[in-house]
């Protein structure tokens, strides 16, 4: 009876409990004022334009007037924008439900590459648009199978029909797909307005070589190259994305202060730019710390010699295939203080300014290092960014905490996991 009697005086008269003394002055009988704003105008006569309320166990400031609600929502708009929680709402079942992310990275990134290839997006629910995520999927496990590394290594293999057709056939149905998204590009395209996007210009390129056979711009270069952009520029970025989330939730820490740096350069309303990342070097340093811990292309892609090279003492012939160790690099005891950890003060010095290793290179080195790198490194920026701008990330309440070991395909991903995402 007696808490029922509690609960009752704080509902009726919620200045029972005395808002914290720095607070504006407040009623001393201080009534629900929600619906009714009668009272408001009588406490605003006594007591001015802004006043305080204790409701329940937490402190209200009530606004009055155009100079204070426009210094309040327009002078400090990113510091007011803000919701409360609504406990009726949290009651109902609106929680944080455990999800993994890796669907969701992949179709948004999806969508950066579509723009860049096809000047669109696609609703996450187009058809030929979740066609294209699973063929890719396939697309990536053919690659990295069994199958897959005998013909490599006895192409002769491939003259078999069957067999080049099992190993090749999402491949095939994936180039498929994307001829038909040219194809309508083609019919759309206005050779008289400017380029919409690459293909519009590769295509413009397409017919200025028409009777060039030496020329590289043709159907079928046109063909690989959006191809390329899919899944070296998909897959790559998505999968980072997936690390760098799976690594926040095991390093709330980390997370926290990569968020206080965001509120205090960007705020909690404005959009993250790049021009942000020169004023974020906790932010900045964490990306490529995920990057390099996570290192999903351990061996790069093969590069093979011109001429005859040496390399410390070691003649290599020309014709001659190389595999670059990139883990080696990434994981080099010699050079990172915690090479087998995640650990962002590796790129940080000890004025905690943003600096960069040499042996740092997950896009490999030299002229054929990675080419979608400058995109690259704006997706993880802007993504990376937005997401803990927005939202908070964490281990589900009950599931035992994610490892965080890779899993290696063609690259090396996370484990499956599963995580919460709740509003800031």
């Amino acid at each position: 009876m007696a808490l029922a009697v509690v609960i009752f005086l704080l509902l009726v008269d919620p200045s029972i409990a005395p808002p914290p003394t720095r607070l504006p002055r407040y009623p001393s009988q201080g009534p629900w004022l929600h619906g009714r704003p009668t009272l408001v105008l009588q406490l605003r006569r006594r007591f001015g334009d802004v006043y305080s309320l204790q409701l329940a166990s937490e402190p209200a400031v009530v606004l009055n007037g155009l100079e204070a609600v426009r210094e309040a929502l327009v002078k400090h708009n990113e510091d007011t924008a803000d919701r409360p929680p609504s406990s009726v709402s949290q009651h109902l079942g609106h929680r944080p439900h455990p999800f993994s992310p890796n669907a969701l990275l992949n179709k948004a990134v999806g969508n950066v590459i579509a723009s860049l290839t096809y000047g669109r997006r696609f609703e996450y629910d187009d058809q030929r648009f979740l066609r294209l995520m699973e063929l890719l999927k396939e697309r990536s496990q053919q690659h990295s199978g069994y199958l897959m590394q005998v013909v490599m290594a006895l192409p002769v293999l491939l003259r078999i029909p069957w067999l080049a057709g099992k190993v090749i056939s999402a491949q095939k149905a994936f180039m498929a797909l994307l001829d038909e998204l040219v194809t309508e590009h083609r019919m759309t395209r206005d050779p008289a307005q400017p380029p919409r996007d690459l293909t519009d210009a590769f295509l413009a390129e397409v017919e200025k070589a028409k009777g060039n056979p030496e020329s590289s711009f043709n159907d079928d270069n046109l063909r690989l190259v959006v191809a390329d952009l899919f899944s070296a520029g998909m897959e790559t970025s998505s999968t980072t994305l997936a690390w760098a989330l799976l690594l926040m939730i095991l390093h709330p820490d980390v997370q926290r202060r990569v968020q206080q740096e965001i509120d205090e350069v960007i705020g909690q309303v404005r959009r993250p730019e790049m021009g942000d990342q020169a004023h974020m070097p906790y932010t900045t340093a964490v990306i490529h710390e995920v990057q390099r811990f996570a290192d999903i292309v351990p061996l790069g892609v093969p590069h093979m010699t011109t001429r005859d090279i040496e390399v410390k003492g070691f003649l290599i012939p020309k014709g001659t295939t190389l595999l670059t160790n990139l883990s080696s690099v990434l994981k080099d005891e010699a050079v990172w203080e915690k090479p087998f950890r995640f650990h962002p003060e590796h790129f940080l010095d000890s004025q905690g300014r943003f600096v960069k290793p040499e042996a740092f290179m997950p896009f490999s080195a030299g002229r054929r290092a990675c080419l979608g790198e400058p995109l690259a490194r704006m997706e993880l920026f802007l993504f990376f960014t937005c997401l803990l701008q927005r939202f908070s990330f964490s281990v589900p309440p009950g599931h035992p905490r994610p490892s965080d070991h890779g899993v290696c395909h063609f690259l090396v991903t996370p484990c499956p996991y599963q995580l919460c995402a709740v509003p800031r």
